[in-house]
This record gives structure tokens, C-alpha cells and sequence, in this order.
């Protein structure tokens, strides 16, 4: 089972490589609780196709090492970067969903686009849903320290009650079985309790709007009119509108998890994206 260490702390992390060696390389990170397994609609039947699929799974996530520290942003885009290193990867195109959005600004803003060509956003949470003086508009950060804290109480019934939101299964469109959603739910466990409440931590003083602004690189935004995990308003159309250049692809009456529900069309994006078709 392929490993590499993070550079600041030797945390062991779990990484997988499918695909041609030689293919166009993409790098997915995964969301808040998740690991690998969330791209199994994306990295699958790409590396099918020609692409290098690359993956990991974040501290504390998935098959990666439990760790108390290393919950701060740059050193979650360290182990990104630590990746891409130990891989040697070059002319990556960085796909983030969720917070994991958040790790590939931060990577962009530490390192700069020497192995980066390009990034996707996909539901992503940059800048940052809370409300601060670049976004008045945004949430009280009192409020979503009560929801880390309701969090804290009970993850199980947060994960439960929050499913079909998350898929946006009470709207018209493209669906996932029941059983996928149980399934789904089960792996957000293989989250610590001190890594799933930490990345929480992070999010009411969250604001990446001095680093959006700087991205020089192409970047596609994917977001779901229906999010409820991260408002379309308040993240996906406000990461688009900073980015210089960038191009924002909505999906109507798409949910936080369209990368289930609608992975044929987000392949279809990724794809052009990619080979700059889009």
C-alpha cells in the first residue's frame, strides 16, 4: 500500500497513483471527512481513459496516520505539496472539492505553479463562507462556532440528518441510491473526531480573498445552485468573481455532492479542462 511522509512531521500519509505514468496528471483532494474513495466517479474512469489520477488521503483521513497536530492550513498544503514531490509531479491540474479547495489555494499561494498547471474548485468553501470585512455579506462566525459545536456534540446524527441535503435529494435531476448514501455516510467515520473538528476550527476566521486574487493560472469553479454545505453565493460565485480569468460552470439543482450525482457531466468539464478544451 503506497505511503509518502509529510515534510514538517513525518506524518504517514496514504496516497493511490491509477493511470499511465505518462498521462495528463491530476491531482484530486478531497473534502472535510472524506478520503480517496469520494473520487471513485472521477478517478476511475479517467485513468481508464489516458489520465494519471492521483489521490490522497488527509491527516487523520481515510488510511492516513492519526495525528494530534498539523491541523493548520499550511501545513495541510504542505502535505499536498509533499505529494507532489514524492511523486515528482509535474504539470498537475489540482482538483479540490469542499475544503479541500481551500488546501489547493493555500498550495498555490506557499509554492506557486512550478508543478501546477491549472485548478478545479468543485463545491468548494474558498474564500470562506464567514462574514469579515472583504465579505459583509457572509455568515456570523458565532453561528458557525455553534455548529462546530453541535458538530462536536453528535457526528453521527450530523452525517445522518445532513445526507440528503448534501446529494440534494429532495430536488429534480440526477440521483444516488439509497445504499450509496449509507455508504457515504459510513466513510465520513473513517474521520478522526480530532481531525473532522479541527478543519471545523478553521472555518469562522476564514478568508482567502488576498490569495484568490493572486492565482495565476487558469481555474474552473464547479459549484451546485443547490449547495447547502457552501452556499453558492457566499463561496463558488464569489471564488469565481476573484480569480482573474476564471470560469464558473454551475450545475442546476446540484448539491454538495455532485461529484456522485452528476459525475458524468463534472468528467465531461474535467476532461476539457484539461486538455484546455474547455
Amino acid at each position: 500500500m503506497p505511503y509518502f511522509e509529510s515534510a514538517t512531521d513525518r506524518t504517514r500519509l496514504h496516497f493511490v497513483d491509477y493511470g499511465p505514468s505518462d498521462g495528463p496528471v491530476v491531482v484530486f483532494v478531497a473534502g472535510s471527512y472524506f478520503g480517496t474513495e469520494m473520487w471513485e466517479y472521477q478517478m476511475l474512469p479517467l485513468a481508464a481513459e489516458g489520465f494519471r489520477c492521483v489521490g490522497f488521503d488527509r491527516r487523520g483521513h481515510g488510511r492516513s496516520e492519526d495525528v494530534w497536530d498539523g491541523f493548520d492550513l499550511d501545513t495541510l498544503a504542505g502535505d499536498l505539496g509533499a505529494l507532489l514531490d514524492h511523486l515528482d509531479l509535474r504539470e498537475v491540474t489540482l482538483v479540490g472539492h469542499s475544503f479541500g479547495t481551500v488546501e489547493a489555494v493555500r498550495y498555490l499561494t506557499l509554492r506557486g505553479t512550478e508543478r501546477v498547471a491549472r485548478a478545479v474548485l468543485v463545491g468548494g468553501i474558498a474564500p470562506g463562507p464567514a462574514r469579515s470585512a472583504d465579505h459583509p455579506q457572509g455568515l456570523d462566525p458565532e453561528l458557525i462556532h455553534s455548529f462546530n459545536e453541535t458538530f462536536r456534540q453528535d457526528r453521527a446524527k450530523f452525517f445522518a440528518d445532513g445526507a440528503d441535503a448534501f446529494f440534494a435529494r429532495h430536488l429534480p435531476g440526477p440521483q444516488v441510491s439509497d445504499a450509496y448514501v449509507a455508504h457515504m455516510v459510513d466513510r465520513c467515520h473513517g474521520a478522526t473526531a480530532r481531525a473532522a473538528t479541527a478543519l471545523g476550527e478553521i472555518l469562522p476566521s476564514l478568508n482567502l480573498v488576498p490569495e484568490l486574487v493572486k492565482i495565476d493560472c487558469p481555474v474552473l469553479v464547479v459549484h451546485g445552485s443547490a449547495d447547502a454545505s457552501a452556499p453558492l453565493a457566499l463561496t463558488g460565485r464569489r471564488a469565481a468573481a476573484l480569480v482573474p480569468g476564471a470560469e464558473l460552470h454551475v450545475y442546476e439543482d446540484a448539491g454538495h455532492g455532485l461529484f456522485a450525482t452528476h459525475a458524468g457531466r463534472l468528467n465531461d468539464d474535467l476532461r476539457a479542462f484539461v486538455l484546455g478544451r474547455a
